[in-house]
């Protein structure tokens, strides 16, 4: 089994295409100004010492070895020693509010960049748990579906924004609907819902929704985000307070009794999010003390890195690209030798 140790250092890939249309840029504007001096073909037998060609070999070498040492960062690795071991975990849903409102600043450097902060945290400190994720507003999407692969889940995570869902508003009870039938229907165990959210809920739907996921095993464990005071909506596309009607702020106040009902519905707990490590621990505590489910799968417990194979093969291509002679060295040594 292969994977890569540091999956996100592959976004690095994106710099080659960009460099490669750079390059072609270039060239374009280098041709263009040859054909402001007369015929292009011609100019280019003219010039001292050219070499049709070379510079772009050179180019190639480059940006390749660029692409291997990225590669070699990411670290491949094989599954090297494996042992027989029974995995016991729960299914986790992360049900995130993802509505304008989450904009708002009253938690630094606003609610859902805290929410994000908090998951992360939390899959950090998880080790068995198969993890999936929810976002919703006006609706619910299903982001991530259970898995293990706690890198891809977390890519995924930063991703987020309140674009994804076209339909504002906080419909808590279509997100727990959701999560709840993304669960194996199977069993009525091994289920927990973390709801990260303001609480200013849309409907009045949540709390039976809430109820049902409880009669399918599963529990919800609550997280406010923001202030009971409250805090207005930043407009993302002119970064100005979004006002009503009335031209006042719109503010958006934290709804605690709203989650806490919902937690209480389910057996669960509240939290109101202010330190986020504190709180990823006592969640991640509440959710290792519930009954795990026996996967009993195969865990590689060693692997074998393939890093150093890219990373040689990147400084090779740099050396060729350092050893291959310039146009200009090699009309030099050819003049040399003719004198």
């Amino acid at each position: 089994m292969f994977r890569f140790q540091h999956l996100e250092a592959l976004w690095a890939l994106l710099l080659i295409p960009l460099a490669v249309i750079l390059y072609i840029v270039y060239l374009q504007w280098r041709n263009s100004r040859l054909r402001k001096l007369g015929d292009p073909a011609l100019i280019r037998n003219l010039l001292a010492g050219r070499i049709n060609g070379r510079s772009t070999t050179k180019f190639v070498l480059v940006t390749a070895a660029l692409g291997l040492a990225i590669v070699g960062l990411a670290n491949l690795q094989r599954g090297a020693q494996t042992e027989k071991a029974q995995r016991k975990g729960v299914d986790v849903f992360f049900a995130l509010d993802v509505s304008r409102s989450m904009l708002a600043k009253d938690v630094q450097p606003d609610r859902l960049t805290r929410a994000k902060q908090l998951i992360s945290r939390m899959m950090d400190k998880m080790t068995n748990d198969r993890v999936g994720l929810v976002v919703f507003a006006g609706k619910s999407y299903l982001q991530v579906p259970l898995t293990i692969d706690y890198s891809a889940a977390k890519m995924l995570l930063e991703t987020v924004n309140p674009d994804m869902v076209p339909t504002q508003g906080t419909v808590l009870s279509e997100a727990i609907q959701l999560a709840d039938e993304s669960f194996s229907q199977k069993e009525k165990k091994y289920k927990t819902i973390v709801l990260i959210s303001d609480g200013e809920d849309h409907d009045e739907k949540a709390l039976d929704a809430a109820k049902k996921a409880a009669e399918q095993g599963a529990v919800i464990h609550a997280i406010g985000i923001g202030s009971p005071q409250g805090a207005p909506i930043i407009d993302q596309a002119t970064g100005q307070q979004k006002l009503d009607e009335n031209g006042q702020p719109v503010i958006t106040k934290l709804n605690e009794e709203e989650l806490k009902s919902l937690a209480r519905a389910t057996g669960g707990s509240y939290t109101l999010l202010s330190n986020t490590n504190k709180a990823a621990d006592e969640l991640v505590d509440l959710i290792d003390e519930m009954e795990g489910k026996n996967y009993g799968s195969v865990l590689f417990t060693d692997y074998y890195s393939y890093f150093q194979y890219f990373i040689g093969a990147a400084l090779l291509l740099l050396i060729a690209e350092w050893l291959l002679p310039a146009a200009g060295a090699l009309r030099k040594q050819f003049e040399t030798r003719k004198a």
